[in-house]
């Protein structure tokens, strides 16, 4: 399985303007700039759409780790936060921290969390990323 998205950029960096557009058509001509990465500009950047991204592979993740324990979740909610930071003379992610809450009605909080864990480790997003991941997950049932 492949998945497309592409890119067009015009400009310097600071004045210039992007657009993003996916495949699927979710993305369509997605404006990005300088201001939407390092200011308050309207639009997204790349650290969002990582940070969405790896919300929702892990919310999916889990609800797969949660079933091999016969354990279905009424809801998963995770919010990811990335941060940007410059090392070193160049900009990178450094840690993405992973916040979820997880209902499960009659579930066992131990096996909600190390299933959470779990999928911390082991979603495809996690795994294609370089930078320290943290996650506080929350059962509620």
């Amino acid at each position: 399985m492949k998945r497309k998205a592409s890119a067009a950029w015009s400009g310097g960096l600071k004045d210039g303007k992007g657009a993003l557009t996916s495949d699927s058509g979710v993305l369509k001509d997605t404006q990005y700039s300088f201001s939407t990465r390092f200011e308050d500009g309207i639009g997204t950047n790349p650290e969002e759409l990582v940070a969405a991204a790896h919300a929702g592979c892990f919310s999916m993740a889990l609800s797969k780790i949660l079933g091999l324990s016969d354990i279905v979740a009424e809801s998963i909610n995770t919010t990811a936060t990335v941060s940007l930071e410059n090392v070193e003379g160049a900009f990178c992610i450094t840690t993405i921290h992973l916040e979820s809450t997880i209902t499960a009605s009659g579930a066992d909080t131990v096996t909600v969390i190390e299933c959470a864990q779990k999928a911390k480790a082991g979603c495809p997003i996690s795994k294609a990323l370089n930078a320290e991941i943290t996650l506080d997950a929350k059962h509620v049932g």
